[in-house]
């Protein structure tokens, strides 16, 4: 009989059932989303938005398929909850939205990045997508676009109050809203919004970093007040991130942007954990042990010998790695190993007859396995080959054996965005709560294999 670290799953029925077996036989490891949390993650940042703004409307950023969610099922448990907008930053994502059915009579969708010259701006304005435009040539282009189309394209102007990324700065806006204003006169860009983004929003601890985002505001403020005087006032001014959303209240605007929120983390550890703002981790990263064996002290795990045993000891492999997006710098060396270093490997749940217990990857993470130091006997921990490990989901931590995507980050030296927007599609994602989140008529758009 094998053991499993993860949650009991309680599926729809029979057939949620079938289609989790499904996945079992057809990988060996399994992304699982419960739509059910990203419906109430949004609801409780479109709450938070209206308790001091009860106009402003609340964007569910769905850029990088979802943040690795998967673009349609997020993007309509975002709508589920309260969201008015969508945001991707490639068009293709958006398109993919209107083109699933999801309609201007259901929300507003933004996309902001481009091909500087192959954009498929004709495409966008169709599909009544607002743009994003940070250059002079993007403007030009979307304004050709926009005569071939017979239509206005919709435009918000992406402004650099610091970040030093996308936008026009202070240098450059007074050419920009020059253009603007000659293209909107004939009547080919329909200047509706005004938008930046913040850098360092997320660390509302650090004194300078208050500092810097208030000049920010400032700076934004003043491209909101030079855009009104060239008579182009923005209906539509948006600055918020997911950070400046749940500490910022005085800028949420007309529209906010949360992103790293809806899918239930914290922007920056230092803001504390989703918890303490209401929200709940969506995902949960979970393996079938291969195999199993008992390895003698002294002995070399994976590449490079960068790990040697410290005793007797079983390992088992953990059938993910690079290929999958398991991040090789969450590769576990100890001070026996070649490097004469320890770097604690990226911590995994794995269940034993005396209970749950957390183990690290051991050695060099490989293209398509990695090998976990169970620091016991398998025969003694009852563990075997098939046992269902968690690498990370909505727990409470590795004091308390519940690995979360925060703590893969601190083994990778990353952030969580990274842990799970680069797991790959090889991987078969889940969806716990369909039938509870999407509306009927919205059914045909999920994988039937993918609803538990």
């Amino acid at each position: 009989m094998t053991l499993s670290a993860a949650p009991a799953w309680r599926f729809s029925g029979p057939e949620g059932q079938r289609h989790y077996e499904q996945a079992l036989r057809a990988y060996p490891g399994q992304i699982i989303v419960d739509l059910r949390t990203l419906k109430a993650n949004m609801a409780t940042l479109v709450k938070l938005v209206h308790s001091t703004n009860s106009g402003a409307a609340v964007m569910g950023v769905v850029k990088a398929d979802a943040y690795g969610h998967g673009l349609i099922p997020a993007a309509l448990a975002a709508l589920a909850g309260g969201a008015t907008w969508l945001g991707t930053a490639q068009s293709s994502e958006a398109l993919r939205l209107r083109r699933a059915g999801i309609g201007p009579d259901r929300c507003r969708i933004l996309s902001w990045m481009f091909n500087g010259d192959r954009a498929p701006f004709d495409q966008l304005i169709q599909a009544d997508i607002d743009l994003g435009i940070g250059s002079l040539k993007t403007m030009d282009m979307a304004a050709q676009a926009a005569d071939r189309a017979g239509r206005p394209a919709r435009v918000h102007i992406k402004v650099d109050t610091g970040f030093g990324r996308n936008g026009f700065t202070p240098e450059a806006f007074g050419d920009a809203l020059h253009e603007l204003s000659r293209l909107a006169a004939k009547g080919l860009l329909e200047p509706v919004g005004l938008f930046s983004h913040l850098a360092v929003a997320d660390m509302p601890g650090v004194d300078e970093f208050v500092s810097s985002t208030d000049e920010q505001i400032a700076l934004f403020e003043e491209f909101s007040d030079k855009m009104t005087a060239a008579g182009m006032k923005p209906e539509i001014r948006h600055l918020a991130n997911t950070a400046a959303t749940l500490t910022r209240p005085g800028i949420r605007y007309d529209l906010t942007r949360p992103g790293i929120g809806l899918y239930g983390y914290e922007p920056d550890p230092s803001m504390g954990v989703s918890a303490d703002y209401g929200l709940r981790p969506a995902m949960t990263l979970q393996a079938q042990l291969g195999t199993v064996k008992d390895m003698p002290s002294g002995h070399g795990i994976s590449y490079g010998r960068t790990y040697l045993t410290e005793k007797p000891t079983s390992t088992a492999i953990m059938p993910l790695g690079y290929a999958d997006g398991i991040h090789r710098s969450a590769s576990g060396f100890d001070r026996q190993g070649a490097t004469g270093r320890e770097h604690r490997g990226g911590p995994v749940r794995l269940m034993t007859r005396q209970g749950p217990k957390l183990v690290r990857v051991a050695g060099r993470v490989c293209m398509d396995q990695c090998v976990l130091d169970l620091k016991g006997m398998a025969s003694d921990l009852g563990v075997s080959e098939g046992d269902t490990v968690v690498l990370f989901g909505p727990g409470s931590g590795v004091d308390q054996a519940e690995p979360t995507a925060d703590d893969w980050a601190r083994a990778a030296d990353t952030i969580s965005y990274e842990i799970f927007t680069c797991l790959r599609s090889r991987i078969p994602r889940l969806y716990l709560g369909v039938h509870e989140v999407i509306d009927p008529a919205d059914l045909h758009l999920m994988a039937a294999e993918s609803i538990l």
